[in-house]
C-alpha cells in the first residue's frame, strides 16, 4: 500500500449506537489497524431537528466498550479538528462561497410546500424527480429580496448532467450512474446555514485525509454525487477509495433495522386490552398525545421513553443498538467477533476469533456482496463459546459491569463470591442467565418470589411438602455444613423414601429461590449459609403448609 490508510467513522447523533453503525465502525477500525493507518471519530451533528443531547456520548461509549478506539476526534483531539461538523461551519461556508463564485452552485429559495407541489406532479406524469436548474441563477440581490420576503435561502450544486458519474467500488466493482437518477441537483447549504450531509462529508474527508470511505451499501447512491462535489472542489486531488458493505438482514425479516424495538413496543400495546394511554405515557415521561400519534405510526419516542414503557408492560424488546446487547449480557469480544463476520470471511473455516486475529486477518477485498444474517441463535452460540475462553479476570471484570448497569442484588457480591457463581453457572449463554440463577442469594429471604409452576409441580405434588420439613431437619443437623455433607444428606434421604435425587432436592430448591432454576443445589445452600437457608426453609413451610399437599 504506498498511501498511508486514513478511514473514518462518521455517526449523526440522532440516536444510540445501531448494530449496523458499530459494523461501519469495526471495519473501518480494522482496516486501519490491520494496515498500520489511522482511525478518526467524526461526528455530523449538522441535523439540529433530531440530534438528541446523549446520544454522543452513548455512540462513544458504546464504541469504547467493542474496544474500538479512535486516533483523532472528540476527546482524543487531533491535528485535524475540530471533529465534531457542528464547529466546523466557517469550512462549509467557504467551500460553499467557492462553488457559488465558480457557477457550480446556486442560491434557491422554494419552499418545502413548494417543492411537494414539484415532486407531485413529476410523480402524476410517472417521471422521475429532477430539480429544474433556473436558466438563470440568483444573484445575490435576490437572495436579499427572497430573505426580506421571509422565504427560505439554500445552496444548490449544479451537478455535471453531461455525461455519466462513475464510482469504482473496490467490491462492486465500476458502476456508473446517469445524473439524472441523483434527482438533479442538491442542496449543499441548508436554510438553517448548516451543510447537507452530502457536502460536509465531502469537504471533511478531504481536510481530514481520508483514504478510504468503508459504509454500508445504502450509501451507494449517495456517492456518485459526492465524487462530483468532490472534483469540483478539488480537481485532480484523488478521491477515496469507496467500498459499500452488504446488507445485514434480520433473522425476523428484512433489513435490520432499528425500528425493530419501537415496532415490537408498539404492536404489543395494541395486543393490551384498555390499555391506560395516560399512565403509559407517564410512564415513558412523553404525552398521551405523542403516545397516540405514536401507536398511529406517525411518530416515534426516544429510545428511553420505548424501554420505559416496554418495561412497564413487561415486553422484552429485540437488541438492535449496542447498549442493548450489553444490557442483555453479552461480551464485547463477542459483538466483535459476531460483527466481523457479518460480510466479510478471513478466507477459511474460522469462526471464533479474538480481536488480534482479527486485525491480522482483515482485508477489505474479502468483503462480499451478497446480503448477511443477523443470526441471534449464532450469537448466542458465540457468546456461550467467549464466556467460556476468555480470560476468567476478563469475564468478572464484564460481569461487574453489566450488573451494575442493570442494577442487579448481585453486584453485592465480592470478586471471589462473583468468580465462584460464574465458574458454577458454566455453559451459560449470557450474564443475564448468570444473573437469573444467583439473584436469590443477594436478595432478603422474605422477598423471594415463588413461581406459580413450581408451587404447583414441586412442593404441592409428591409429598415436596413433606420432604422439604425432612430436609430441614437433617440440615439443622448437619455439622459442619460442607457441600460434600450437603450431597450425602440429600443423596441419603433420597435412598431412604426410595426416589430421585431431584424429588428431594428440588422442593428445596424452590423453597431457597422460588423456581426450579438455580445454581448447583449443594453450592446454592453454602452460599446462603445455614441460617439464611433454615429461615427459607421455613417461611415456605409456613407459607404453603397450611394449603397442604395434592393428592
Amino acid at each position: 500500500m504506498p498511501e498511508k490508510v486514513v478511514t473514518r467513522f462518521a455517526p449523526s447523533p440522532t440516536g444510540y449506537l445501531h448494530v449496523g453503525g458499530a459494523r461501519t465502525a469495526l471495519f473501518n477500525w480494522l482496516w486501519a489497524r490491520r494496515s498500520g493507518g489511522t482511525f478518526i471519530l467524526r461526528i455530523e451533528d449538522t441535523d439540529l431537528k433530531r440530534n438528541t443531547p446523549t446520544a454522543m456520548r452513548q455512540v462513544m461509549q458504546d464504541l469504547r466498550w467493542l474496544g474500538i478506539e479512535w486516533d483523532e476526534g472528540p476527546e482524543v483531539g487531533g491535528p485535524n479538528g475540530p471533529y465534531l461538523q457542528s464547529e466546523r461551519l466557517d469550512f462549509y461556508n467557504r467551500y460553499a462561497r467557492q462553488l457559488l463564485d465558480a457557477g457550480q452552485a446556486y442560491y434557491c429559495f422554494e419552499t418545502s410546500e413548494e417543492l411537494d407541489v414539484m415532486r407531485a406532479q413529476a410523480e402524476a406524469q410517472k417521471k422521475g424527480f429532477i430539480y429544474p436548474r433556473p436558466e438563470r441563477f440568483p444573484s445575490e440581490r435576490d437572495v436579499e429580496k427572497a430573505r426580506a420576503e421571509g422565504r427560505p435561502v439554500t445552496v444548490r450544486f449544479a451537478l455535471p448532467m453531461e455525461k455519466p458519474l462513475v464510482v469504482n467500488d473496490l467490491i462492486r466493482g465500476r458502476i456508473s450512474f446517469h445524473p439524472a437518477e441523483l434527482g438533479g441537483d442538491f442542496i449543499i447549504l441548508k436554510s438553517d446555514g448548516f451543510p447537507t450531509y452530502n457536502f460536509a462529508c465531502v469537504v471533511d474527508d478531504y481536510h481530514m485525509q481520508i483514504t478510504y470511505v468503508i459504509r454500508g451499501q445504502e450509501h451507494l447512491m449517495n456517492t456518485p454525487g459526492q465524487k462530483a462535489l468532490w472534483e469540483a472542489l478539488f480537481p485532480g486531488s484523488p478521491t477515496p477509495h469507496y467500498t459499500h458493505m452488504s446488507v445485514t438482514v434480520s433473522d425476523t425479516g428484512g433489513k435490520l433495522s432499528k425500528r425493530e424495538r419501537p415496532q415490537t413496543l408498539r404492536a404489543a400495546i395494541e395486543k393490551v386490552p384498555d390499555v391506560d394511554i395516560e399512565k403509559l405515557a407517564e410512564v415513558g415521561g412523553i404525552t398521551a398525545g405523542v403516545l397516540r400519534s405514536f401507536l398511529r405510526g406517525e411518530t416515534t419516542p426516544d429510545i428511553p421513553a420505548i424501554e420505559a414503557m416496554a418495561n412497564h408492560l413487561g415486553v422484552r424488546l429485540p437488541e438492535i443498538n449496542i447498549v442493548d446487547f450489553f444490557r442483555s449480557g453479552y461480551l464485547p469480544e463477542t459483538m466483535v467477533n459476531f460483527l466481523a463476520l457479518l460480510g466479510w470471511n478471513p478466507g477459511d473455516q474460522r469462526e471464533i476469533m479474538a480481536v488480534d486475529e482479527l486485525v491480522r486477518s482483515f482485508d477489505l477485498m474479502r468483503l462480499t456482496k451478497s446480503n448477511s444474517l443477523f443470526d441471534r441463535k449464532k450469537l448466542l452460540a458465540f457468546n456461550t463459546e467467549h464466556l467460556r475462553i476468555e480470560p476468567p479476570q476478563k469475564v468478572l471484570q464484564h460481569c461487574k459491569a453489566y450488573l451494575r448497569e442493570v442494577g442487579s442484588p448481585v453486584q453485592q457480591a465480592d470478586d471471589a463470591t462473583l468468580a465462584r457463581i460464574i465458574k458454577l453457572c458454566e455453559g451459560a449463554r449470557t450474564f443475564e442467565d448468570i444473573e437469573r440463577k444467583s439473584t436469590f442469594v443477594f436478595v432478603d429471604d422474605r422477598q423471594i418470589e415463588f413461581e406459580e409452576k413450581a408451587v404447583q409441580k414441586v412442593l404441592f405434588k409428591d409429598h415436596g411438602l413433606e420432604i422439604l420439613g425432612q430436609v430441614r431437619q437433617k440440615l439443622a443437623a448437619l455439622d459442619p455444613l460442607t457441600e460434600q455433607g450437603i450431597e450425602e444428606m440429600l443423596r441419603g434421604l433420597a435412598e431412604e423414601r426410595q426416589v430421585g435425587l431431584g424429588k428431594v432436592a428440588q422442593p428445596l430448591r424452590v423453597a431457597l429461590c422460588g423456581t426450579t432454576i438455580s445454581l448447583p443445589i449443594f453450592d446454592s445452600v453454602s452460599l446462603l449459609g445455614r441460617e439464611r437457608t433454615l429461615r427459607r426453609i421455613d417461611l415456605t413451610l409456613e407459607r404453603f403448609g397450611a394449603q397442604g399437599q395434592a393428592p
